[in-house]
């Protein structure tokens, strides 16, 4: 079964823990230093925030899977909607260990579909980028080949 994946970016840490475990009615179920995150039924959704990226606000949407099928599933749609998807194999990110599928949609968010198969010590090492000249490359965890992924603009 899939689950949706939010990840928000916050200014502080405890503060907002407060905010969303009263929303949710539930403790996160994993907190570090810098990260926070919330395995819900109900709603179905992995919730993560952290402080990690340069400016507060949503920072990435995606759907995590059970398996690596429902992965590559997902990553063949993506390539359908978006013919630039950039494939991760045991990224470390959110200290946890995934294979990872990323995609932009048509106004630049980054889309990460994963499946996650072990924890990991640290935050992870694939977070630098350029946020200011790549669109959609704000992600937390986004490698920085995705900035080479497409990116529909269009102009008002």
């Amino acid at each position: 079964m899939k689950r949706l994946h939010l990840h928000v970016a916050v200014e502080d840490l405890d503060t907002s823990i407060g905010f969303y475990a009263r929303l949710f009615g539930a403790q996160p179920g994993v907190v570090k230093p810098d990260y926070a995150k919330w395995m819900l039924d109900d709603p179905r959704v992995n919730f993560a925030i952290s402080t990690r990226a340069a400016s507060a606000g949503l920072d990435h949407v995606g759907i995590q899977t059970d398996s690596r099928a429902e992965l590559d599933e997902i990553a063949a749609r993506l390539r359908d909607a978006e013919d630039a998807v950039f494939r991760q194999e045991d990224a470390a990110c959110c200290y946890a260990k995934s294979d990872k599928a990323w995609a932009r949609d048509p106004s630049g968010l980054s889309w990460e579909t994963f499946f996650t198969h072990g924890e990991h010590t640290v935050y992870g090492e694939d977070t630098a980028r350029d946020a200011t000249t790549t669109p959609g490359s704000k992600a937390c965890c986004a490698p920085a080949a995705a900035s080479t992924m497409s990116t529909k603009t269009a102009c008002c």
